[in-house]
């Protein structure tokens, strides 16, 4: 059953004819959809291409992705495909920029969790500017950070930083951001075909909350973007009040310019063009639903990345020392890093990144920046099983051994695993092409170190 409430905000916001038709896709099943890594082989001939994404494939079915290696060794990510329309609108922002000053290009993904869209924004920065930029991937909720952490590692790609902190911790870096993206918390009409409890819990009381969050979430990240700068919005719901009632109070509020409809001018069939931004509901389009605008700073306030006045947190524990690998492990990378110590473990940060990431660790709760490289026995490295996933790490620096689909999901399982025709040592274990990890072959058996938390429970038989 659709609220009444509901069925009049839906009209108010995209008309009665629109509506109608979405009411009918509300109890119809969910669509499955992927998007592809193009950094990483992912030998993928299912599904059509998603129009907004050229990476994006919808499937005709729902496979067990538990059991496919591939989505363990982060070839793909299984993303609603209304959801990355917010991806293909953040490209035309990456188009249209201008007035940055040199160094990276910096992007901050405010509510990141569970790591669909940062993934998305992570390939796109890589495809447009190389290694010339860093992504701030934040999660205020720490029950959410751990698999916003492993998603991003998974992933592979080493210019992340990983945060954990409430918006208005952002505010002390006036300037930084070229582009920030929130995807903000909503009253999730966009759930309504996927849950029920959903639609069940849905009212008036809570879309005014949540208008009121979103508008707190944005005026306290709101000094962070620098002027000139484009902030992208998005909501997972279709009311008026949280999509383009809060676009407007942004631009009337913030100093801003609703600018979405100059950025993105795509005519996409089923995208509804709002007035200050676009919806994407379903009956409409195959996905769940979502909302999306632009909006670019205009204000003048903020005239540089990061100023010296710009206050700083005292710096919280002791300071990483340097670190040096043995000579023999110096090409393990494929660009220049900077090696750093978090307790025992070596984390390596692409050298043109470490004064931001310098920034950022003093003034925020950064939970990984880099990659993971290992652990030091003697003068042995015990390789961590993020850097067998890093686009980071050189082809060469380990040994290889591709194995069959039994095999991979034997050590995805954990469970024992034995190469008698690998080299001895430290093995990546690869997938069609894909690393999925480290053994240490000792001959008659293997030492698995895939990590327990990633390990697939269910059975694989």
């Amino acid at each position: 059953m659709i609220n009444d409430a509901f069925r009049s905000y839906l009209e108010e916001a995209i008309g009665s004819e629109n509506a109608l038709v979405a009411f009918s896709a509300f109890d119809e099943p969910a669509s499955v959809s992927v998007r592809i890594n193009p950094f990483k082989p992912c030998h993928m001939s299912e599904g059509r291409e998603v129009e907004w994404s050229r990476h994006g494939r919808i499937l005709s079915e729902r496979p067990k992705f538990t059991l496919d290696p591939r989505l363990h060794g982060g070839a793909y990510y299984v993303q609603d495909s209304s959801s990355m329309f917010v991806g293909h609108v953040f490209r035309r922002c990456l188009e249209s920029m201008s007035g940055r000053q040199a160094g990276p290009v910096r992007v901050l993904d405010l509510c990141a969790a569970p790591g669909g869209k940062s993934t998305d924004l992570a390939s796109s920065l890589r495809e447009a500017f190389g290694d010339d930029f860093i992504l701030v991937s934040n999660e205020v909720m720490k029950q959410r950070t751990r698999v916003l952490a492993d998603n991003m590692a998974i992933w592979g790609d080493p210019n992340v930083v990983v945060t954990s902190d409430d918006p208005r911790a952002f505010a002390s870096l006036y300037g930084f951001f070229d582009i920030i993206v929130a995807d903000v918390p909503c009253s999730g009409e966009g759930m309504f075909r996927k849950d029920e409890e959903a639609r069940n819990q849905w009212s008036e009381d809570n879309v005014a909350l949540c208008e009121a969050r979103q508008r707190r979430i944005i005026a306290d990240v709101w000094p962070s973007l620098r002027d000139g700068g484009m902030l992208v919005y998005s909501t997972c719901t279709f009311n008026r009040k949280e999509n383009d009632g809060n676009v407007s109070w942004i631009a009337e509020n913030m100093g801003a310019v609703a600018v979405s409809h100059d950025v993105c001018h795509d005519d996409f069939k089923g995208v509804i063009g709002t007035v200050l931004g676009f919806s994407l509901v379903p009956g409409h389009v195959e996905g769940e639903g979502q909302y999306c605008a632009v909006l670019q700073k205009s204000d003048g306030t903020v005239e540089s990345h990061v100023p010296s006045y710009a206050p700083v947190r005292k710096e919280r524990g002791k300071p990483r020392a340097s670190v040096q690998l043995p000579a023999s492990m110096k090409d393990l990378f494929s660009v220049p890093v900077s090696l750093k110590q978090k307790g025992e473990t070596i984390v390596a940060v692409p050298e043109s990144l470490i004064q931001d990431v310098a920034l950022l660790e003093e003034h925020l709760h950064v939970l990984s920046a880099g990659c993971a490289v290992g652990v030091m026995k003697g003068q042995t490295l015990v390789p961590d099983a993020d850097l067998a996933l890093s686009a980071m790490l050189a082809p060469d620096a380990f040994p290889g051994a591709d194995v069959d689909l039994g095999t991979a999901l034997a050590f995805l399982h954990k469970d024992a695993v034995v190469l008698p025709d690998a080299p001895r040592g430290y093995v990546v274990i690869r997938y069609d092409g894909l690393a999925l990890g480290f053994v240490k072959n000792l001959g008659n058996r293997c030492n698995n170190l895939h990590p327990q938390s990633r390990r697939i429970r269910m059975d694989i038989k």
